[in-house]
């Protein structure tokens, strides 16, 4: 069967054919879905073209909600989101960004997706629609750890708190072409502080795993500590627990063993 391409208005209609088509895919900013098809990796189903305005809606009254279909370009233009212009930056050049979208990247391959590891330092959820059932909630750790198995629906939204101090939220992404090169690793923080010392630390990892990952021995050894010197090291000797690198054309497994406790105490000390 062919590639088929349909519009839908509304979430409703999008997420009642992805309910009925298993091959559905939503073409979002096209970054990924296109790639595949231009090499031949796509040749079949139907792809999807959302126009609900409502998918591309940026809301920051209490908690934030970015549509799945804002665009990096959309975020840097937004002071107030001032703390993701730097994971917003590190996706591609001026080009990908005005087409890149925030869904979008929620199914990106590594060592792609680094938007992705900055919302799960922030303790992101995906908003979810099934069927022509209401958007359900799901923490962001257990959407990637299902996304392998597909079926989980029509992406609306994402979700979060944003950072009371943007201060405490960090990001640092490696690539050994810049500004737009593939991630070598990338590290976001959200490292609240309270009486001096981290409450509620959160660390993601990308290009660590298949998918992004909390880095969860990391924040325990950093909850309830001064971000001091000794706090930093314990950091850097924990960094490895439970990591899967891969091997690819940008880095080795090994290789990304070696740097990842560099760039962490670097992101960390708030070196550049």
């Amino acid at each position: 069967m062919p590639i088929e391409f349909r519009t839908a208005s509304t979430f409703s209609d999008a997420a009642g054919l992805i309910a009925g088509d298993r091959t559905a895919r939503l073409l979002s900013g096209g970054t990924l879905i296109m790639r595949d098809i231009n090499e031949g990796r796509l040749t079949d189903g139907l792809i999807l073209r959302l126009v609900d305005p409502a998918y591309r809606q940026i809301n920051l009254s209490g908690r934030v909600e970015l549509g799945a279909g804002v665009t990096m370009a959309a975020i840097l233009k937004r002071r107030e989101l001032a703390y993701l212009h730097a994971p917003a930056q590190a996706i591609g050049g001026p080009a990908v960004r005005n087409m890149a979208s925030i869904g979008g990247n929620l199914f990106a391959e590594s060592p792609y997706g680094d938007f992705t590891v900055a919302l799960l330092a922030l303790d992101a959820q995906v908003m979810v629609m099934q069927g022509f059932g209401a958007p359900r909630a799901v923490p962001l750790e257990e959407f990637l750890a299902g996304r392998a198995r597909g079926g989980q629906g029509l992406v609306t939204a994402v979700q979060f708190a944003p950072p009371q101090n943007a201060a405490d939220f960090r990001f640092r992404k490696v690539s050994r072409v810049r500004p737009k090169g593939l991630a070598v690793l990338s590290v976001a923080a959200h490292l609240p502080m309270s009486g001096g010392r981290v409450s509620g630390a959160r660390v993601a990892f990308g290009a660590m795993a298949p998918v992004p990952m909390r880095a969860k021995a990391v924040e325990r050894v950093l909850e309830g500590k001064a971000l001091d010197a000794a706090a930093i090291t314990a950091a850097r000797a924990a960094a490895a627990e439970g990591i899967r690198p891969v091997t690819d054309a940008i880095a080795s497994e090994w290789y990304r063993r070696e740097v990842l406790p560099v760039h962490l105490a670097r992101l960390l000390s708030g070196q550049d």
